[in-house]
C-alpha cells in the first residue's frame, strides 16, 4: 500500500501553475492513500475543492475537512472567500470519518486532524492526516496538539488486523518534544500502551529528507535551515506483517515543467498489506471524483 503525505500551500503562488504540477506528481506516483494539509475550497454553490479535483482526475475516492477558524488564513491572503483544510484521498471507499479541532496556537487557529476509514480489500485502513500550528516557538502548543491526536487515533483506530497510519504537516524537527511525545517510543506515549513509529526511521541514512527545503524558491528566502517537518507513523508490526514500512522516499522536491508544486516536499511510505499490487494490474477503479465526506 503506498501512501502520501503533502502539504499542497493553498492558495499561494501561481496556484494553477501549481494545481497542475501536484496533479502530474501525484499520477506519477499512483498512490493507494494520500493525506492532503493546506487544500483549498471556494464553498457554496459551484464552488470548489481541490482535493475534489484531484480525486476526479486520479480516479480515487475523497473526504475533506474545513478549518472550523480559517481567519488567520484568509487574512493573510486576503480573500474570506477560500476555506482550507485537510483532505484524503484514497483508491478504496470512505467508510467513516471523523475531524478533530486542535487546541489553537496564538493566532493560529482552525488546524485540525481528519480521520477516514477505508474499504480496503480485506481489511479497513484507520488513516489520519493533521496539520500543527507552525510558529518556531509553539512547540508547547504542538505537544497539547499531539495528546490530543494520539486521543482521536485511540478512540478510530479500531480493532481490525491493519494498523493506525498518521500523516501530516507536524511544523516540528524529528527531534522536538512533540514528535517524539507523539511517537511514545522515546518517552512516555500520551495514550498508554500506543507506540507509532516514524516511517522514515526505515529510510537510506544517505536519501534527502528534507521536506522544508531552502532549494524550493517559496523556500529560499525564508528562515532555514532545510529540515522534514512532514511525517508518516505507523503502530509498529512484524516484517512483513501488515503496515510494515518497506520503504520510504521524498518526491515532489522539484519543478514540473519549470513550476514547483508547493513548498513542501511529499513523504512516500510503502507498506506491507496481504496483497500483491503488481504496476498496472489493477482494473477495478472508483468513478472520478466520487465524495465520501
Amino acid at each position: 500500500m503506498r501512501v502520501v503525505t503533502w502539504n499542497l500551500w493553498w492558495r499561494y503562488g501561481p496556484w494553477e501553475a501549481r494545481q497542475k504540477a501536484i496533479l502530474a506528481v501525484l499520477r506519477e506516483l499512483r498512490p493507494d492513500v494520500v493525506g492532503l494539509q493546506e487544500v483549498w475550497d471556494t464553498g457554496g454553490a459551484g464552488g470548489e475543492n481541490l482535493a475534489a479535483w484531484l480525486a476526479g482526475e486520479l480516479g480515487m475516492h475523497w473526504t475533506w475537512g474545513a478549518s472550523h477558524d480559517p481567519g488567520f488564513w484568509q487574512r493573510r491572503l486576503g480573500d474570506p472567500t477560500v476555506g482550507i483544510g485537510n483532505a484524503v484521498l484514497s483508491r478504496w471507499p470512505v467508510a467513516e470519518r471523523a475531524v478533530l479541532p486542535l487546541p489553537p496556537g496564538d493566532g493560529d487557529g482552525g488546524r485540525l486532524a481528519l480521520y477516514a476509514g477505508l474499504d480496503a480489500p480485506g481489511h479497513r485502513v484507520p488513516f489520519f492526516t493533521v496539520h500543527l500550528s507552525s510558529a518556531t516557538d509553539a512547540s508547547a502548543v504542538r505537544c497539547q496538539q499531539v495528546t490530543a491526536l494520539a486521543e482521536f487515533v485511540a478512540e478510530h483506530r479500531g480493532d481490525g488486523p491493519f494498523p493506525p497510519v498518521v500523516t501530516g504537516d507536524f511544523n516540528a524537527w524529528p527531534d522536538s518534544d512533540e514528535v517524539r511525545l507523539f511517537g511514545g517510543y522515546k518517552t512516555a506515549p500520551p495514550v498508554g500502551g500506543q507506540v507509532l513509529i516514524d516511517a522514515w526511521d526505515f529510510a537510506d541514512p544517505g536519501a534527502p529528507s528534507a521536506t522544508w527545503d531552502l532549494a524550493n524558491p517559496y523556500v529560499a528566502g525564508t528562515f532555514g535551515p532545510s529540515v522534514r517537518i512532514d511525517y508518516v507513523f505507523v503502530a509498529p508490526t512484524g516484517k512483513g506483517g501488515l503496515g510494515h514500512v518497506r520503504g520510504v522516499r521524498r518526491a515532489g522536491d522539484g519543478p514540473v515543467d519549470g513550476v514547483w508544486p508547493t513548498d513542501h516536499a511529499a513523504i512516500v511510505v510503502d507498506l506491507s498489506d496481504d496483497r500483491s499490487w503488481a504496476a498496472g494490474t489493477i482494473t477495478c477503479r472508483p468513478r472520478p471524483g466520487r465524495s465520501d465526506s
